[in-house]
């Protein structure tokens, strides 16, 4: 932060690549710092992002340190000529991958993280029932404010999960049915026994 008091402030580039390969496109993010002692306005997030169990700390520290940046992309003749160039290398690998076996330990991970938040949250429904004559309605819209985002989580995972398998089921049936298909034919195209009438 004392760089930034006779600087511009700081920009970050932030590429994920765990959330870039479970879900199959880049996952950027850009973020510029606030000027130390600047307080930032209380809007509200206007873009949901799952936030690990174990990083929630951290990111409430910072979270009012910095603001991210709309991102933009776009492409030269060279970036086109490259990724053709990548493509034509690596497109064996794109059709031979799996995300569901790949990313088994983030999935784990996710899991596991949304397990440790549910915990949270019926220990604090549990304890919100012992004080219900005493919790004001605000309690119980942040309790359903909290089982909300985690099912959003859930419904995230749920959906990478499902595309995981939809491409391997598409996979399969384009590849191994091509494979069926000329074992079908190699066995009836034989010679045809002659049928005199």
């Amino acid at each position: 932060m004392l760089n930034q008091q006779f600087q511009e402030p700081f920009l970050a580039v932030v590429i994920d690549p765990t959330r870039t390969v479970s879900a199959g496109k880049v996952e950027i993010g850009a973020f510029r710092t606030y000027p130390e002692g600047y307080k930032p306005p209380d809007d509200p997030v206007s873009e949901y992002q799952t936030i690990p169990l174990n990083k929630i700390e951290d990111f409430g520290v910072h979270c009012k340190q910095y603001y991210a940046l709309d991102i933009t992309y776009f492409k030269s003749a060279l970036d086109c000529h490259l990724l053709d160039l990548l493509w034509n290398k690596y497109w064996v690998n794109t059709l031979s991958s799996s995300p569901l076996l790949g990313n088994g330990d983030y999935v784990a991970g996710q899991i596991s993280d949304l397990a440790e938040k549910l915990e949270q949250a019926e220990n604090q429904l549990a304890h919100s029932r012992f004080g219900s004559l005493i919790s004001p309605p605000q309690r119980k819209k942040e309790e359903e404010s909290q089982l909300a985002k985690i099912t959003r989580d859930s419904a995230k995972i749920t959906v990478e999960q499902v595309h995981g398998l939809m491409s391997q089921v598409i996979k399969d049936i384009l590849f191994n049915s091509v494979r069926q298909s000329n074992k079908h034919c190699a066995e009836t195209s034989g010679p045809e026994p002659m049928v005199e009438t």
